[in-house]
């Protein structure tokens, strides 16, 4: 085994940006507005510009482990003791597709009364986890993702029809099979566009791209660790219903609770772990992933009329919710810090609803 370097200690001279990127995520958000107004007007609403269709929308505790030590002990995981959380769970495309295209998938988590300094731009008590299926992205900086995207662009809303989309992530579901038998792990990129059609509460759920952690650089996973979910099948569920993994979710939730291991990798050696390139996969023989808290998901009603409604409605997750101590780092995250209020801002005021951040679990109906 490879002796354990300690961790890296955070500094500003870590991000290196490219002299083009303020124009390249100005493109970016240009492409995913255009791809936006293409699904509003099959949807006749404005929807999340990606995992728009949502599994389940949640109410928890994160529980943060009392016996961290000092490294560990950062930010929202500084201090032992609960949090409340919303937790929204939902596929990955900026539109409602029906479940035979299964792609990668979402987990964003909104922590309520967190302390500390905030970011310039977020003036509430609020921390959101936004985190995905993969340990990686498969478009690691802002460019590479913009090239991505034009694609995404013409293919949005009634441009491709859903049964080509539901050929295209069957193909790529059984391609990245093969790849994984051959080499043991996933191909990112065909993942992303064929990701198991397994139960949403036995996946993991990474930040794929690397933030802040207090005094350090890290990466976070959540990973499935209740009895209820271990008995869940790892066999793909039946897509002929367009609705499985809400169905099977919410069903899940009418009879048991779900929790989440919070697990976090510190960054030991920027040549191996970069910050810059989001699809380089960091060596867990280098720097294992480590308990920090328990996310708990209690039984109840995942997505009643009323929930949705504000889920829909009011509800924003972003990197850029984020204490000073959490700050997301890197390309990726730095055009998603500017990517997703603009994307917000445009899906409220199509709707015509107002821009809040909800600072209470209270708020949330039940």
């Amino acid at each position: 085994m490879a002796e354990t370097r300690p961790p890296l200690r955070y500094s500003d001279s870590i991000e290196v940006r490219a002299p083009d990127e303020d124009a390249t995520i100005a493109k970016i958000i240009a492409a995913m507005t255009h791809a936006s107004e293409k699904v509003q007007a099959r949807e006749h609403r404005a929807v999340r510009a990606s995992h728009a269709k949502a599994s389940a929308f949640l109410k928890g505790t994160l529980q943060v482990r009392d016996d961290l030590p000092p490294e560990l002990r950062q930010g929202v995981f500084a201090k032992p003791g609960g949090y409340e959380v919303a937790v929204r769970l939902a596929q990955g495309p900026g539109e409602h597709l029906p479940d035979k295209v299964h792609t990668h998938r979402g987990m964003a988590i909104k922590v309520f009364g967190v302390e500390g300094e905030t970011l310039p731009d977020h003036d509430a008590d609020t921390q959101d986890f936004v985190l995905a299926t993969g340990p990686v992205f498969p478009n690691g900086t802002a460019a590479s993702f913009l090239g991505a995207m034009k694609g995404l662009e013409a293919g949005a809303g009634g441009s491709v029809p859903d049964g080509m989309k539901a050929a295209v992530s069957a193909a790529a579901g059984a391609l990245n099979s093969m790849v994984k038998a051959v080499t043991g792990g996933d191909s990112p990129l065909l993942d992303f566009f064929g990701h198991s059609a397994r139960h949403p509460l036995a996946d993991c759920y990474y930040s794929q791209a690397a933030l802040r952690y207090g005094d350090y650089i890290a990466k976070i996973v959540a990973v499935p660790v209740s009895s209820g979910q271990d008995g869940l099948s790892r066999d793909p569920l039946d897509t002929r219903n367009p609705d499985v993994f809400r169905d099977a979710t919410v069903a899940y939730f009418h009879e048991q609770e779900a929790a989440f291991e919070i697990r976090v990798q510190l960054c030991t050696d920027l040549a191996t772990m970069p910050v810059e390139d989001a699809s380089v996969p960091w060596p867990e023989a280098e720097a294992p992933y480590r308990p920090v808290a328990r996310l708990v998901l209690p039984r109840q009603e995942a997505m009643g009329a009323a929930r949705r409604t504000f889920m829909n409605d009011v509800m924003s997750f972003r990197p850029g919710h984020s204490l000073a101590a959490h700050r997301p780092l890197g390309s990726l995250m730095r055009a998603r810090l500017r990517t997703y209020p603009a994307l917000y801002a445009f899906r409220q005021r199509q709707n015509g609803n107002p821009q809040r951040e909800p600072t209470r679990a209270a708020e949330i109906p039940d």
